[in-house]
């Protein structure tokens, strides 16, 4: 029987992994996607993500694909590996897509949200879901210091100890910040991002905001090509991973703002 390549939607909430990629004896996402799909195609799957996330970042459009022959309907896949699947990571779509698909290294865009409740008072119900900062932060400085990140750069001085990149030059689209009431909000997107290096911008942009660091600070901080010169990473459970972009020619779903309160 003839293998089909399918690819599908993941979301999770990242507070009880330790990260996205299989490690043994740890509980990861892919572990669970894994053996879930497994048991939905009676056979052993591998699966590939959009983007590897660290133990605490959640995803609402973390994209993956896997290869199976066993006769199942989208349906199928979808609510069978959700059954099997724990409280705290879900499907939420599956699509047949041409062989040569790889949820890696066919996507042209990946975007990243950074979630900050600013306010005197931690929220309840975000609890462990957001960064919590009570200095009032201004959006304005932060919009300008973050201006001064975009284009292509060496982003060495925002690339995590353990990152992997052969290259620390990255082109980033898109950064800028927004406030509505208490949230304020962070976005990324470029076509690649080094491991931690939102988390490293947002710490950085927190300092400009609580009026730690002036605005020219952040492009004395780019042109150190330095992780020494940065400020503090941002704790991981304030980061999304909100989508993966493919082109057009797979005609897969993107998500953008689902389940935020912004």
């Amino acid at each position: 029987m003839a293998v089909t390549r399918y690819a599908a939607g993941v979301e999770y909430d990242g507070r009880g992994f330790c990260g996205w990629q299989r490690q043994q004896d740890l509980r990861t996402v892919q572990g669970e996607v894994e053996a879930a799909v497994s048991r939905v195609a009676d056979h052993q799957i591998s699966v590939i993500c959009a983007g590897r996330t660290d133990a605490g970042v959640h995803a609402l459009g973390q994209v993956i694909h896997f290869d199976s022959a066993a006769p199942r309907s989208l349906r199928s896949w979808l609510l069978g590996s959700n059954r099997f699947l724990p409280p705290d990571v879900k499907l939420t779509w599956v699509r047949p897509v041409p062989a040569a698909f790889n949820a890696r290294f066919a996507a042209i865009g990946r975007r990243y949200r950074y979630l900050i409740h600013n306010a005197a008072s931690h929220s309840a119900l975000w609890r462990a879901r957001v960064a919590e900062c009570p200095v009032p932060l201004d959006i304005s400085a932060m919009n300008r210091a973050a201006a001064l990140l975009c284009g292509k750069h060496d982003f060495s001085s925002f690339r995590g100890r353990d990152c992997q990149a052969r290259s620390p030059v990255k082109y980033l689209r898109e950064l800028h910040v927004r406030r509505q009431g208490p949230w304020v909000t962070l976005e990324a997107e470029a076509v690649g991002f080094l491991h931690n290096m939102v988390r490293n911008m947002t710490g950085s942009l927190l300092a400009v905001g609580r009026g730690d660091r002036p605005v020219q600070w952040m492009a004395e901080v780019l042109a150190a090509r330095t992780r020494a010169a940065a400020g503090a990473t941002a704790p991981p459970h304030g980061l999304y991973f909100v989508a993966a972009r493919y082109p057009d020619e797979f005609s897969l779903p993107t998500l953008t703002n689902q389940g935020f309160p912004l």
